[in-house]
C-alpha cells in the first residue's frame, strides 16, 4: 500500500512524520472537521479555542490583528471584527497578484456586509481591501495556523512555508516588532512533546497556544528570526507566489 503523504512532503522528513501523525490522530479521534491532510486542520472546539485566546491581555489591548486564512481560525477573525479591531489576512496560498487584504469592520458595516461572511476567506477576498505587504499597519497580535505545536512554543505548519515567509517579510518591514504577540489555536491532540518539533532558523516561536480546553502561555525565550533568509527561499515558492520576486527586489532596493 502506498504511504499517505502531505502535499508539501519531502522538505524535512522529521516534520513530515510529525504532520502525518497529527493528521492521522485528528481523523482517528473524530475531532477534525473537513479536509485534514495537507491542511491547517479544522477541529471541534475551534470557537472555544478562540475564546481562550481572546482572554489574554495582549489580545484585549490589540488594535491591529493579523490572522491566517484557514477555517479553524474563522472564530478568531470573527472575534476581531466584532471587537472592532482592524484585521489583516493573506490571500490563501498567496496565489494572487496582491498578497493581503485589509478587513475594516467599520467599512463592512457601511457596506452592509456581515462579519460572519467577512470572517471567511471567500468573504474577505470579496469584501476586503486589496493591499501589499508594505500597506499593512504595524501589527499588535499575529495568529498563525498550525498542525503541531508544543507547550514550549514550537510550531509546525502544513509544510508550504507560507507563515514563516509572511512573518519574515513583516519583520523585515518593521510590521512585526519585539512586542508583537505570535499565537495559534489548535485542538489538544495537536499538542506534542517539545522534542518532536523541529525548529529551524527561519521558524518563529509562539507566545500563546489556545486549545478547546486551555490557554497555554509558552514564555518562550527562543530567538526570533530577524527577517527573511532570501537565499533559503525555495524555487517552487517563487513559482507559486506571483509577487515574490518583485517584492524581494523592492525590499532589497530599499535597504
Amino acid at each position: 500500500m502506498m504511504q499517505k503523504t502531505g502535499r508539501w512532503a519531502g522538505r524535512n522528513s522529521d516534520k513530515d512524520g510529525l504532520r502525518a501523525e497529527v493528521w492521522d490522530g485528528l481523523e482517528a479521534s473524530g475531532q477534525s472537521m473537513g479536509p485534514t491532510w495537507s491542511h491547517i486542520p479544522n477541529f471541534i472546539g475551534a470557537d472555544r479555542a478562540a475564546w481562550h485566546l481572546a482572554q489574554t491581555p495582549e489580545w484585549q489591548a490589540a488594535r491591529v490583528v493579523k490572522c491566517n486564512p484557514d477555517p479553524p481560525q474563522i472564530p478568531v477573525r470573527l472575534r476581531a471584527l466584532y471587537e472592532g479591531k482592524m484585521l489583516y489576512a493573506p490571500v490563501p496560498y498567496l496565489t494572487r497578484e496582491f498578497p493581503y487584504l485589509r478587513i475594516d469592520p467599520q467599512a463592512l458595516i457601511a457596506k452592509g456586509v456581515s462579519f460572519e461572511l467577512a470572517a471567511t476567506s471567500e468573504g474577505y477576498l470579496m469584501h476586503g481591501e486589496r493591499i501589499g505587504f508594505e500597506d499593512v499597519e504595524p501589527l499588535d497580535f499575529c495568529v498563525v495556523g498550525s498542525v503541531a505545536v508544543s507547550r514550549a512554543g514550537g510550531r509546525t505548519g502544513k509544510g508550504a512555508g507560507f507563515a514563516d515567509l509572511e512573518t519574515g517579510i513583516f519583520r523585515d518591514l518593521g510590521k512585526i516588532g519585539p512586542q508583537t504577540v505570535l499565537a495559534t489555536t489548535v485542538h489538544s491532540c495537536q499538542l506534542v512533546p517539545e522534542t518532536r518539533v523541529v525548529m529551524q532558523a527561519h521558524d518563529s516561536p509562539l507566545d500563546y497556544v489556545a486549545t478547546e480546553a486551555e490557554l497555554i502561555a509558552t514564555h518562550s525565550a527562543a530567538p526570533r528570526p530577524a527577517g527573511v533568509d532570501w537565499p533559503s527561499v525555495r524555487e517552487d515558492q517563487y513559482d507559486t507566489i506571483p509577487f515574490l520576486r518583485e517584492l524581494r527586489a523592492r525590499m532589497e532596493r530599499a535597504e
